[in-house]
């Protein structure tokens, strides 16, 4: 792969924007389910604090078991598909499973440092953003079948 095929930032941002909704979905299947756990006694104004310590770290779980998922099986997320990205490996390979969990680990520090991590990929030679320099990954664009 070389730095012709790396996928530039607004791709990340729409196909981001595109993983939102299936996204959206399973995280209002898990807080459904946190509330069906708590049996509905749960004051939605007022959360006990086990109650959100809970409910944020199930959609913790659903939102990191999307992307790893999604990288180690294929290499794309939903919103990667529509816009014809695919997260490889250095060498051209697919991510394994541990890389793509530090990925995503690394991606939410990304995220946290106000978005810093993946401005990154504006001065990356390669256009790679933390995440990806972090697993040994990066993120190109696939052609178009023919």
């Amino acid at each position: 792969m070389n730095a012709s095929t790396s996928a530039p930032l607004w791709l990340r941002i729409a196909a981001a924007v595109y993983d939102l909704f299936p996204l959206i979905a399973l995280w209002m299947l898990t807080a459904g389910s946190m509330l069906l756990l708590a049996r509905g006694d749960v004051d939605i104004a007022h959360p006990s604090f086990a109650y959100n310590a809970a409910l944020r770290g199930a959609l913790l779980i659903v939102t990191a078991a999307y992307f790893v998922v999604s990288w180690a099986r294929g290499g794309q997320t939903i919103g990667m598909r529509a816009w014809r990205l695919q997260v490889v490996a250095n060498d051209g390979g697919p991510l394994s499973w541990t890389r793509a969990g530090l990925r995503f680990f690394a991606a939410l520090l990304s995220l946290a440092a106000i978005g810093g991590g993946f401005l990154w990929s504006l001065f990356d030679q390669r256009r790679r953003c933390w995440h990806d320099i972090v697993a040994r990954s990066m993120l190109v664009r696939v052609s178009r079948p023919d």
